[in-house]
């Protein structure tokens, strides 16, 4: 018998809670970091000052930042005992899986306790997010064991210099600076109603992020500029791109990055991470995954009426800024831990235990039948 769909079925549209932290999709609004549009952000902000913000309440003024900056700084030193767990995961483990391996062993070296140092935690978990996933691929790739402390102010030139081991342009720094602050915090998504829902039981700020990190890991939540990636890689030439778009659609196949389960007409952070994406294949010289990805967008807008989300042009940007296709999702995770550890703090601030209530769809009633006789 065909199942009956629930209305309401996987909670769209039903309000679980109330949040301070972000609109998304509001109309009139768009996408807002408590109260804070996306564009201005995007352009104005460094990254720092957005996850400041968001854990903190407010943006900082010059001393509050210098001082956040330089406390974030002298949180990206991995403990010898996380190292050696990291140097144990072999290079062909999934990406995200490390992060979750390493977000949790950081929870058994360093437990958060009664939570009177949430805001401590939240900014040791973030400052080490970079330090554990650069920290896995040198090794696993290269058999480099190396220190995770760098001079650079931001966690995105941090990130490039350890993952490249070259110092990055101020371009590019900025441009995964200006990724992260897009990819910082989006409402009661999949990941983050997670994080909220362990934090309703009291656990640990480590539970809760591992917890997220495991579901943003799932292909439906994140993962979408990888497969974008795969998919435009493929095309030489935007003719190419155009016909084997609409061959795939013939094929029923689909097409990741596109379309959004709240945005109705555009993600707002699609333009801004597009401009970046042009940007940096002119700077390279080499724009073909730029062009062939602005043809994909046409087809899909020409024959699906769908709209690119912000993940489709992150996998250019990303490619562009010299970043294996493998460790795009672990940056969403970087930039999404600020707003992760945000709500969970939030959740803990006015708790209620998160439990829904279920619709049976079972047998009215089953009678026993003994073993024998089955």
């Amino acid at each position: 018998m065909a199942k009956k769909k629930l209305e309401g079925a996987g909670l769209r549209g039903q309000v679980a809670g109330h949040t301070a932290l972000s609109t998304v999709g509001k109309a009139g609004k768009g996408l807002t970091y408590r109260g804070y549009a996306i564009e201005e952000l995007s352009e104005k902000a460094t990254f720092e000052e957005v996850a400041y913000m968001l854990l903190y309440g407010n943006l900082p003024n010059q001393s509050e930042y210098d001082n956040y900056s330089s406390k974030l700084k002298s949180y990206r030193k991995l403990p010898e005992e996380l190292k050696e767990v990291l140097q144990r995961i072999p290079g062909s483990a999934h990406p995200m899986d490390v992060l979750r391996t390493g977000c949790s062993m950081l929870g058994n070296l360093e437990p958060e306790g009664d939570f009177s140092n949430q805001s401590e935690t939240a900014d040791r978990i973030l400052a080490a997010m970079p330090s554990i996933i650069t920290y896995w691929y040198r090794f696993s790739h290269e058999g480099e064991s190396m220190e995770t402390e760098t001079d650079h102010l931001t966690i995105g030139g941090q990130f490039l210099s350890l993952l490249t081991g070259k110092e990055p342009s101020e371009e590019h720094a900025r441009a995964l600076d200006v990724s992260l602050i897009l990819y910082a915090e989006h409402g009661f998504n999949a990941s983050t109603f997670t994080a909220r829902i362990c934090a309703s039981t009291l656990s640990d700020m480590h539970s809760c992020i591992t917890g997220a990190i495991g579901t943003l890991r799932g292909p439906l939540h994140g993962g979408a500029n990888e497969a974008a990636m795969g998919m435009i890689e493929k095309f030489s030439s935007r003719e190419e791109a155009n016909e084997g778009v609409k061959r795939m659609l013939a094929n029923k196949e689909k097409i990741m990055g596109f379309g959004h389960a709240v945005y109705t007409n555009e993600d707002p952070r699609n333009k801004i991470i597009k401009a970046w994406s042009k940007k940096l294949g002119e700077s390279v010289g080499d724009t073909l995954l730029y062009e062939v990805s602005e043809e994909v967008e046409k087809v899909m807008a020409e024959e699906k009426n769908l709209f690119a989300n912000t993940d489709f042009y992150m996998a250019s940007a990303y490619h562009y800024l010299g970043i294996p296709t493998q460790i795009f999702t672990p940056l969403f995770v970087i930039g999404r831990t600020s707003g992760w550890a945000a709500n969970v703090m939030e959740q803990r601030a006015d708790n209620t235990l998160i439990r829904p209530s279920e619709g049976y769809i079972g047998p009215d009633k089953s009678d026993w039948v003994d073993m024998s006789d089955r």
